[in-house]
């Protein structure tokens, strides 16, 4: 009763405090460890032992499995230099060099040193994405530093096992190089494998509840099998996690993916910020653990403070190197132009640590030499990044000047992205009528869901006409208050106990799904326009976007002609690039762009909206 009452308060607190963090733009990782910091000395608030098998078995699987399912499998592959290097080259690299460190400053043996290297060595997954997240940091940093920390555990956790056996007198160079191809090669291996069976049991569910139940298991199944076989059971579900996830479109109903989201961002939302107040409640009981050894005070804070120094330093030391080394070879520089120094300099100050490190300084044996003073030098390694690290890489982010994700940008390319998919819907459509037969009235409702749904995406780019809501902005708030009086009749009719609950039930589901579906892809519109809209992807393959222009003389500056003869009012406005001719969008009534492009091949439009210089081919259905 007392562990339960426990849980309740601890997820309670940690969602608390996480929330009011978001709001007054803190730190979350740091708000929640310095709020479990405080509770250790709360007198009525019991002794919390974080022990490596709860974090290591029951936390750290489901954490990574949620990360690497929302992780592009595509941008994993073309970051893998960088993320090999820093998961596997910078964590052997900190354990070594921070293993010397703690060799010169405490008088333990060689190994144990190591072993604690191997403990401070990876930065945490949770972390880095929660700050990554805040500061909004150039999406590709974030890729890296988010494939470094689902992978660096795994390098760590099989050094401090070969640090430990060693230390034990069991191990040898050749048993150390074997241990770690092993651990790489079987736990690659487990993962394909469940993620194999996963996904033939997947592709044979339809109901979105046992979907998310197998979801549930998939990390515990990819990570106990692998570690029995002393395999790596961190890479088992990181490779589960990403193939599932890149393969969830195919094997997954649309339930069971909006299903799983749900489930798994509320998993990881709730695990992430409990995780961060259990490694301040440790605090109390490290702290005094260490105090009662012998060694002198002096020593031990002297001692903790530089094997911290040296995490941070050793990171610095490294990232710049294999950053522009590799870029050196030709290949690689012509395929990846060496970054700004801006890039590494974040990079290299995003080392936060966490949880893993202080459940890994717990798997050191209780004979270890000053065992209480190592675990209090890994956490002080853990609060002292959050609090150094993760407090000043917002600010470091801002004077570098590193812009993150554009909100227009964004906008930009799902419109892009649902035009492409709206033309291949319009194509099936064609050969649909051609086969089925279809009346003029479903070919209708077909062909007005697919054109509405893109052009609510290009409406969102730019201001309307005298700032009047475009067509998807009225038809989606009127349809929200139509279904609003709906709702309420049903529940009216539920209260009167005029129907049995579950017709009600699936009636009022019913309802929730169209009001999911409305096109709302972004509330921001007044982000969006605040921002220069230009689109560089995709020019490369359209020899129309070559050619064009960047611009071109408008023939009615300010206005569609058509629409002005014909007494209709545009949404926005287009200009053709190859005679100027200024029109309306798809999304007005008169669709006189498009009309344009019929009339005269001209291929190639660009917007004449502020603040926007994007460019449309018809031909190829291309941005540029």
């Amino acid at each position: 009763m007392h562990f339960a009452s426990g849980l309740v308060v601890l997820v309670a607190v940690a969602c608390a405090f996480a929330i009011l963090a978001r709001r007054l733009g803190l730190s979350e990782p740091l708000l929640l460890t310095v709020v479990g910091i405080a509770g250790s000395y709360i007198p009525f608030i019991p002794d919390v032992k974080l022990s490596s098998e709860l974090v290591l078995v029951g936390l750290l699987p489901p954490l990574l499995y949620t990360t690497a399912i929302r992780t592009s499998l595509v941008d994993f592959k073309a970051n893998r230099r960088p993320i090999g290097l820093l998961s596997v080259g910078l964590v052997l690299f900190t354990a070594f060099g921070t293993g010397i460190v703690v060799w010169l400053v405490l008088p333990v043996p060689f190994a144990a040193a190591i072993a604690l290297g191997a403990v401070v060595a990876p930065p945490d997954a949770v972390a880095a994405s929660a700050v990554a997240r805040r500061v909004g940091m150039p999406r590709r940093i974030v890729s890296i530093l988010e494939g470094e920390s689902l992978l660096n555990d795994a390098t760590a956790l099989v050094t401090l096992r070969s640090a430990i056996a060693a230390a034990a007198g069991g191990v040898s160079v050749w048993r150390v190089a074997g241990d770690f191809v092993w651990a790489a090669a079987g736990g690659v291996l487990v993962g394909i494998a469940v993620a194999a069976v996963l996904g033939v049991l997947r592709s044979r569910f339809t109901d979105p509840v046992a979907d998310t139940t197998l979801s549930f298991l998939a990390p515990f199944a990819a990570y106990l099998p692998a570690e029995a076989m002393h395999a790596s059971g961190v890479l088992a579900v990181v490779v589960t996690g990403l193939i599932l996830g890149h393969r969830a479109p195919v094997l997954q109903s649309a339930a069971s993916r909006v299903a799983e989201r749900t489930n798994w961002r509320t998993v990881d939302f709730v695990l992430e910020n409990s995780v961060f107040v259990l490694i301040g409640l440790q605090v109390r009981i490290i702290v005094q653990d260490a105090w009662r050894t012998d060694l002198g005070h002096v020593q031990l804070i002297g001692a903790c403070t530089a094997i911290f120094a040296a995490v941070v330093v050793l990171r610095v030391v490294w990232v710049f190197p294999a950053t522009y080394l590799p870029r050196l070879i030709p290949s690689i520089r012509a395929a990846d132009p060496p970054p700004p120094w801006t890039v590494p300099a974040t990079l290299s100050w995003a080392g936060m640590r966490g949880a893993v490190t202080l459940a890994a300084a717990f798997v050191l044996p209780a004979d270890t030499p000053l065992r209480p003073v190592l675990i209090l030098a890994a956490f002080v390694v853990t609060a002292g990044t959050l609090l150094v690290q993760g407090t000043t890489l917002p600010m470091l982010v801002r004077l570098l000047h590193l812009r993150g994700p554009s909100r227009a940008e964004d906008a930009l390319q799902q419109a892009n992205v649902l035009q492409l998919a709206t033309d291949a819907g319009l194509r099936e459509l064609d050969e649909l009528k051609a086969e089925e037969q279809l009346d003029a009235m479903t070919v209708n409702k077909l062909h007005m869901r697919s054109v509405e749904r893109a052009n609510a995406a290009w409406e969102r780019l730019g201001p309307a006409e005298a700032d009047l809501s475009t067509p998807s902005d009225t038809y989606r708030r009127h349809r929200l208050r139509i279904l609003q009086a709906e709702r309420a009749e049903i529940l009216r009719a539920r209260d009167e106990g005029r129907f049995d609950h579950e017709v009600l039930q699936t009636v009022l589901a019913t309802l929730d799904l169209e009001e999911s579906m409305i096109d709302r892809l972004n509330d921001a519109e007044e982000a969006i326009q605040q921002e220069q809209l230009e689109a560089n992807f995709g020019n490369a393959r359209c020899q129309h976007l070559i050619d064009a222009p960047i611009t071109q003389r408008p023939d009615t500056p300010g206005s569609c002609s058509e629409c002005v003869a014909e007494h209709l009012s545009w949404v926005h406005l287009r200009m053709c690039l190859t005679c100027g001719h200024v029109a309306c969008c798809d999304s007005s009534a008169g669709k006189h762009a498009d009309k344009h492009y019929a009339d005269t091949g001209h291929p190639v439009m660009r917007s004449v909206e502020p603040g926007e210089a994007w460019r449309w081919c018809y031909v190829d259905s291309e941005l540029g």
